[in-house]
């Protein structure tokens, strides 16, 4: 979710809706809501109009998005856009393709998953979402833990690169963890497993590798990083 403060204070509390429709004779209010309604075709144009200043999606090379597919997908979507999807009682099909979803993916990662078993998960509405849900949990499996053994549980951490994604940042902020951070030097922008592991310690919840960096796209080596981490803990 992005937040973002509206600026009430540059004297453009008006909007001026030139070419939406000669009903809307005065301007409209910015940030209040309007007195008196206006058709439903002239707000679609005002607010499409504003939003020809968004920049192109198919355009964007930025951030991890998918910008682009088959009109049959859009269709889906639209058809299911007016769903309760948390409501899984009145909408247990659409909750039935979440867990296959949920078992493809792990099956994909070869997860340790029996022939009569089925993977646990739960769909998000993005990467940052299921990062932050992923946070938690191995913050909790971890407190329970040192709970277990009579330690202090008080100060977790978690080790990323300093090209993670800034909802990793985001994660230790909200939920009081510690960030250590991999630091990248010239002509390798990817997290240096070894360096990773050397801030592992008893307090290290979990170390996120990434598929993307966000500077180059690339790879971290995933498998060097858990033999090391699997050596260390071993």
């Amino acid at each position: 979710m992005a937040l973002s403060r509206a600026q009430t204070n540059s004297g453009e509390s008006l909007i001026s809706s030139t070419f939406a429709s000669r009903y809307v004779r005065t301007a409209l209010p910015r940030f209040r809501i309007p007195e008196q309604s206006i058709p439903k075709d002239a707000a679609y144009q005002i607010i499409n109009d504003e939003l020809m200043l968004d920049g192109n999606p198919r355009l964007n090379l930025a951030s991890f998005v998918t910008t682009w597919m088959e009109p049959e997908c859009d269709k889906l979507i639209q058809n299911s856009v007016n769903k309760n999807y948390v409501d899984m009682d009145e909408y247990p099909v659409t909750t039935e393709f979440q867990n296959r979803c949920v078992n493809m993916i792990a099956h994909l990662f070869n997860a340790p998953i029996g022939e009569d078993e089925t993977a646990v998960g739960v769909g998000t509405v993005g990467s940052s979402e299921a990062i932050m849900l992923a946070g938690l949990a191995f913050k909790r499996k971890w407190q329970n833990k040192m709970k277990a053994e009579g330690k202090p549980h008080d100060k977790p951490n978690i080790v990323t690169g300093a090209n993670v994604q800034v909802c990793w940042e985001k994660f230790a902020r909200y939920f009081e963890v510690e960030l250590k951070e991999v630091k990248l030097r010239e002509g390798y922008y990817v997290m240096d497993p070894a360096k990773a592991v050397e801030l592992v310690d008893e307090n290290t919840i979990c170390v996120a590798a990434i598929l993307g960096s966000t500077l180059n796209g690339e790879f971290e080596d995933v498998k060097m990083l858990n033999d090391l981490l699997v050596a260390k803990n071993g």
